[in-house]
């Protein structure tokens, strides 16, 4: 399997995509009465070398009482624009909401909330971007968080770049 596509785990594990779902369902499971909300965010940032790192996260979210998020990190080829880099942060989380998606699947009767998060906002250099960006991905039919409520994107991911 390639290493871009193992997640880390907050206890130093190396999980496939499968693997990280059959954790989110066990967590799932320790309280099935509560509501859940799974999100994948990313984030990125230029580096020396003019290569970008990229970080994408999938969160468990047990809404009103914690969660667990997985992680990877990649890096990726130089990017001329803003925009350009912002996009592809959009693809790393919506390829990874696809694979996640397909393997939530195979785990019938679980209820969850499903979301992309994107570190975008009204307040900074991508307010431009928002428009576009919120399109893309509704139009794979997902819902989608900007700033401030895009904490998978914003926050976790961001803690790994």
């Amino acid at each position: 399997m390639s290493p871009l596509l193992l997640f880390n785990s907050s206890f130093g594990l190396k999980l496939s995509i499968s693997q990280v779902v059959e954790e989110i369902i066990r967590f799932m499971k320790t309280e099935p009465e509560r509501r859940y909300c799974i999100t994948i965010g990313s984030d990125s940032e230029v580096l020396s070398s003019g290569r970008a790192d990229f970080v994408t996260a999938i969160v468990i979210h047990r809404v009103g009482n914690g969660g667990r998020y997985f992680w990877r990190r990649f890096q990726f080829g130089k990017f001329h624009t803003l925009r350009d880099r912002v996009i592809e942060e959009v693809l790393a989380s919506l390829e990874i909401a696809e694979k996640t998606l397909r393997e939530l699947k195979r785990f019938p009767g679980m209820v969850f909330d499903f979301e992309i998060h994107v570190d975008i906002g009204e307040g900074g250099p991508t307010k431009s971007l928002i428009q576009e960006v919120v399109a893309m991905i509704r139009a794979y039919n997902f819902k989608v968080k900007t700033k401030p409520g895009s904490y998978a994107a914003s926050n976790v991911a961001d803690r790994h770049v």
